[in-house]
């Protein structure tokens, strides 16, 4: 288990230490998608949905959700963000919507966790917000697309 940074040598899990890292400036990105029915995307598209303003909501909780990632995922550090940005729009072609999450923040570890939290809860609360009107809706494709800070940076 050596290569695994989260396990000691007793096989116990644990939190990396990053007290030794410079911070420095992190971003990352994610993405998602919420598959439906056409009807459903329609329904939002005119604003008549039940439960309200989905995609605002939806946007909302995922940065919220962003902030409390460390409270989510056991052996992720707790971060201060310094962006936290959820963009959720209709694509027809899905049909469905496509999820996008942006975070930043100048520190010892990255955001990806934070990233990939916002989507992951932006598509849970537009399923909650539209299972009265479509109850196959997939939440589904979340993955990151692009990183920054630290000793790596890449882009999918």
């Amino acid at each position: 288990m050596s290569g695994l940074t989260h396990i000691d040598a007793g096989g116990r899990a644990r939190m990396v230490d990053v007290g030794d890292k410079p911070a420095t400036s992190r971003r990352a990105v994610a993405k998602g998608v919420v598959r439906c029915a056409r009807s459903t995307l329609d329904t939002v598209a005119r604003g008549a949905a039940p439960k309200g303003a989905v995609i605002s909501t939806a946007e909302l909780a995922g940065m919220m959700a962003a902030k409390r990632t460390a409270d989510l995922i056991p052996l992720c550090h707790p971060l201060p963000l310094n962006k936290a940005e959820v963009r959720i729009s209709i694509d027809a072609d899905l049909p469905g919507f496509q999820i996008e999450a942006e975070m930043r923040s100048d520190g010892k570890t990255g955001v990806e966790m934070e990233a990939l939290t916002a989507v992951s809860v932006a598509g849970l609360t537009l399923y909650d917000m539209l299972k009265a009107i479509d109850r196959d809706m997939v939440i589904g494709e979340i993955s990151v697309t692009a990183k920054e800070g630290g000793k790596s940076a890449w882009r999918n």
